[in-house]
């Protein structure tokens, strides 16, 4: 009895030391998109690694075959469509790429609307 109660403390203090993931930026994408593929190439590679990807790590889901446990505010109607998701809910989106340069502000800026995110103006979108 005493080792699995040593066990359930190990395994606590294992999950309270890893970060928790309160937002997640969700692409809605489709086949043969082809702004979700310019996003690919300018944006993905970098994304992981910046202040941004860090705080909300990118889910990819299929337009045809949302998950069931993403609750959006309304019908994504086009891709590529960026949901900024929290618990499963939308919480803000963004219709479309606007291309990097205007990507990663409009980015930063529902971030930090609607979710706990604060922008370092030194980092922001991989720089």
């Amino acid at each position: 009895m005493r080792h699995l109660r040593q066990l359930a403390a190990a395994a606590a203090a294992v999950c309270l030391a890893l970060p928790a993931w309160a937002a997640e930026l969700v692409m809605v994408e489709q086949a043969g998109c082809e702004w979700c593929a310019r996003w690919d190439e300018e944006i993905a590679p970098v994304y992981p690694k910046t202040a941004e990807g860090k705080f909300a790590p990118l889910r990819r889901v299929d337009l045809r075959a949302l998950p069931e446990d993403l609750q959006v505010a309304r019908r994504v109607m086009f891709t590529p469509t960026f949901l900024i998701v929290e618990d499963g809910e939308e919480q803000a989106r963004l219709e479309g790429y606007p291309g990097e340069d205007f990507f990663w502000p409009l980015l930063a800026d529902l971030l930090t609307a609607h979710t706990g995110f604060v922008e370092d103006t030194h980092t922001q979108g991989g720089s």
